[in-house]
């Protein structure tokens, strides 16, 4: 994805600089600021590889944080076909959402606001997992990447969109200090230190998802135990990459 041409910002805000307010909206042709611009192109492979993946549709989103109140989100657009200049300002500050940023943004502002430790947002609609969170079945850690997820997976039981405040509050309260969060007939929710740690961890979602639906359908489900997983999360942050690097192949 180092190759994605830079282009004008001419939708939306254009995206500050980390530690700069906002800036104002520019003529056409005004370019973004060089940091913000990486963001743009960071959030833009992020949105394509999960769609390349099966993990979107015509829904999904992902931000990243640019500093303590302005984090940098993907446009309503299909994943697929996001590029750097449909990505606009999330300003956790702002008393509502800018033009031309996702209703579902509340999500964001929401695990922003009470977990410091996060870097990135990614809500996406893995199929398997949402299934499993239909049927009241848990997804527990039965690989070694399951337990970058904990030792299960919570499950935010109210299904409808959350497009407003308290909902998106509501929301953060489920996922709590957990790196996922699975919303019962409406897709997942992962963070992470940053955008590659919240996709990767999208993406072991689904495969544990899978992995147990195998498992319940071939017999009684061994999960790790805790000193097995605790051995797991060691390594997270250096695995959770190579599989943000495996995700991107087709597009290097």
């Amino acid at each position: 994805m180092d190759d994605v041409p830079v282009v004008p910002a001419t939708a939306g805000r254009p995206l500050p600089a980390p530690g700069r307010a906002p800036a104002a909206p520019g003529p056409p042709g005004h370019a973004m600021p060089p940091v913000a611009e990486a963001a743009g192109r960071l959030l833009a492979q992020a949105g394509h590889a999960l769609a390349r993946h099966g993990l979107v549709t015509a829904f999904g989103h992902v931000s990243t944080r640019m500093d303590g109140t302005t984090w940098a989100i993907t446009a309503p657009l299909p994943l697929g076909r996001l590029t750097p200049e449909a990505v606009q300002v999330l300003d956790l500050a702002a008393p509502d959402l800018g033009d031309g940023v996702p209703r579902e943004a509340w999500i964001h502002r929401a695990i922003a606001h009470v977990r410091p430790d996060v870097g990135a947002v990614c809500r996406a609609q893995p199929p398997t997992a949402t299934a499993l969170a239909a049927a009241g079945v848990p997804v527990r850690p039965l690989h070694g990447q399951g337990a970058f997820l904990g030792p299960v997976v919570p499950v935010h039981d109210d299904p409808r969109l959350v497009r407003e405040p308290d909902a998106a509050v509501r929301l953060a309260e489920t996922l709590g200090a957990a790196p996922a969060v699975v919303m019962r007939g409406n897709g997942a929710v992962t963070v992470g230190g940053d955008v590659a740690e919240a996709v990767a961890l999208m993406w072991v979602l689904e495969q544990s998802a899978r992995l147990t639906a195998t498992a319940a359908a071939s017999g009684t489900p061994r999960p790790l135990d805790d000193d097995e997983q605790a051995a797991w999360r060691t390594v997270a942050p250096e695995l959770l990459h190579r599989i943000w690097n495996y995700l991107n192949e087709e597009e290097s």
